[in-house]
């Protein structure tokens, strides 16, 4: 479908971000213009000179989000369209001469005596940086001198550039062809690939999972060569910064204690013989001699997808979300009567669904929504993102109000949890009943296990490249591959075809991003659980942890709401919840 073709209704307002283009290039103009740091150099002993740097980075900080922001909206509309993607790498440039400008304040305040660092944590007047402050005393090490961290700056641009690449691959050339089945023609995208993956028809599934892959084969080398060039980028940045490895970097630059890390892929390691018996059941389930990749998301029970429109889905995730109180579902009703959501898949709009937030605006939510119990569940996913934004940037000041990425899926998989519930618990139908208990499985199973999975192929290939050895497209295959076969068991067999699906993950150029997914369902599954048994209290300790931003480390933020990912009790729990809704199944 054409974007000209789709109901302005189901179209976001990006007016709330600029009323023209005209008004983008002042601010762009008055931000550039701005971008002079060069008064403060050699002053930041001074505690008033230090103050106002910090604040004038905050103004020309919250200006470059706006406009980038603005910029990624209008180029995700339409991924082909060269003006807005032209608008993107200038707003990008000008981050990387911001950040020019003021690559000596990390060396200037790690070369202060700690007692002033210290001073300035206490002072009230700071409070706004006090956590960037204690993080800046704990990485102190990492960070380079005045020249060398000017040279990160100004190369962050040109670093950038693999994500990019791959998006222009993924979402413009792939060379994605209808398929044909009995005489029928389906389109091959990625939103309808979802769709025809949980179709009842196996040949149809076949032929879509075939074709699908075969354009990522065909794209192999270059694919290859576009993520390895990637993880090198990764690998200079960590050896360049003094890190032991590119896991540990990126665990530190979050305040994330390794220990996490190390209980998830524990944790799901010995929980994999649960995912072998679901694997088995769902072959039995399907009457299947032998079980293919391409039967993996089709439900085992065909009647309970609840394909509602647009306008259904909404009002259920609305009911659904009423636990969490009246403000939150006034906040749903903005978001849907303000137009901050892009409903519709359109030609050339990019893949998949996100939310982004501007700090003193309200978040933005891309949807490709098409009628399948999955959509329905992404939209309340997505909207938790906005809401723990909106709540972060109304009770925090704008430098400790972005969220790290570490818990940013915990509210999208707590509204899932509750979606899920709710519905599960107000069906009395007992088909629908087993598809949803079945959905749930599958939810953990790609939340919980498969976003593992990721995470382990990431590893080996930082680490492997760290050692000094190259990935070529033959060791990045066989390594998926020998990964799929661990983690579904024998009861599936891992076509050949399977092993390229690293080549199709986008999460990929955002190194150690994926076991946060995991990590986050294991909050979420404890939160919504605190929730639903103890009511006003838990949501009051829930709201809480959605407005507290970037004001501690994330695991000690997790703690407000009950969930310490420092012990084995959130994970065991997940499992219990696993075991238990599979023996729920078989029993009904």
């Amino acid at each position: 479908m054409k974007r000209e073709d789709i109901d302005n209704k189901y179209k976001w307002n990006l007016k709330d971000l600029f009323e023209s283009e005209n008004d983008f290039e002042k601010l762009y103009k008055r931000t550039e213009d701005g971008c002079d740091f060069s008064a403060y150099k050699g002053k930041l002993n001074d505690r008033e000179s230090v103050l106002e740097l910090f604040k004038k980075q905050d103004v020309i900080s919250l200006n470059i989000e706006r406009l980038y922001t603005y910029a990624m909206l209008n180029h995700d509309c339409d991924t082909r369209d060269s003006f807005y993607d032209g608008l993107c790498q200038r707003v990008m440039m000008l981050m990387v001469k911001a950040e020019s400008q003021t690559s000596f304040v990390l060396p200037e305040l790690v070369s202060l005596d700690e007692k002033i660092i210290k001073e300035y944590i206490a002072d009230k007047d700071f409070a706004p940086y006090s956590y960037s402050l204690k993080n800046v005393l704990k990485n102190k090490k990492h960070v380079l001198t005045e020249e060398g961290e000017k040279i990160m700056a100004l190369a962050g641009d040109t670093l950038s550039q693999f994500h990019d690449i791959f998006g222009k691959i993924d979402n413009a050339d792939l060379p994605l062809k209808p398929i044909t089945h009995k005489g029928k023609k389906y389109p091959l995208t990625h939103g309808m690939y979802s769709v025809l993956m949980q179709d009842s028809d196996r040949d149809l599934r076949k032929k879509a999972f075939k074709a699908y892959y075969n354009a990522y084969i065909g794209l192999n080398n270059t694919i290859t060569s576009t993520y390895y060039g990637n993880v090198k980028k990764n690998v200079f940045i960590t050896k360049a910064r003094g890190y032991k490895s590119c896991l540990i970097r990126a665990l530190e630059n979050e305040d994330v204690d390794g220990k996490v890390y190390k209980n998830l892929i524990k944790y799901v390691h010995n929980g994999l013989p649960l995912m072998h018996k679901y694997v088995f059941y769902k072959k039995q389930a399907l009457n299947l001699e032998k079980m293919h990749m391409y039967d993996m998301y089709v439900p085992t029970v065909t009647e309970g997808d609840m394909q509602l429109s647009y306008e259904d889905a909404y009002e259920l995730v609305k009911k659904a979300l009423k636990p969490l109180g009246d403000e939150y579902i006034d906040l749903l009703c903005r978001a849907y009567d303000e137009k901050w959501i892009d409903v519709m898949e359109n030609e050339g709009k990019r893949s998949g669904a996100y939310s982004t937030a501007v700090y003193g605006v309200h978040p933005y939510v891309l949807l490709n929504y098409q009628k399948t119990t999955h959509n329905v569940f992404t939209i309340a996913h997505e909207l938790g993102h906005s809401i723990h934004s909106y709540y972060s940037n109304r009770e925090q000041p704008y430098a400790k109000s972005d969220y790290k990425i570490f818990v940013a899926e915990v509210a999208s998989t707590v509204n899932e949890m509750l979606l899920l519930r709710y519905v599960v618990a107000n069906t009395q139908d007992k088909m629908i009943k087993k598809y949803l208990l079945t959905y749930l499985l599958e939810m953990i199973r790609t939340t919980l296990y498969r976003q593992t999975q990721f995470a382990e192929f990431e590893e080996i290939a930082h680490s492997t490249v760290e050692k000094g050895q190259p990935l070529t497209k033959d060791f990045l295959n066989k390594t998926y591959l020998k990964l799929n076969k661990k983690y579904y068991g024998k009861g599936v067999t891992s076509d050949k075809e399977i092993a390229y699906e690293w080549s199709r993950i986008p999460h990929f150029y955002s190194a150690f991003y994926v076991y946060k997914y995991a990590t986050g369902i294991i909050s979420a599954i404890d939160i919504s659980d605190r929730i639903l048994k103890e009511g006003q209290s838990a949501v009051d300790k829930y709201k809480k942890f959605l407005s507290s931003g970037s004001s501690d480390s994330p695991v000690e933020l997790l703690k407000i709401a009950g969930v310490d990912l420092m012990t084995e009790a959130p994970f065991e729990n997940a499992f219990k919840v696993f075991g238990e809704t599979l023996e729920q199944l078989t029993n009904i």
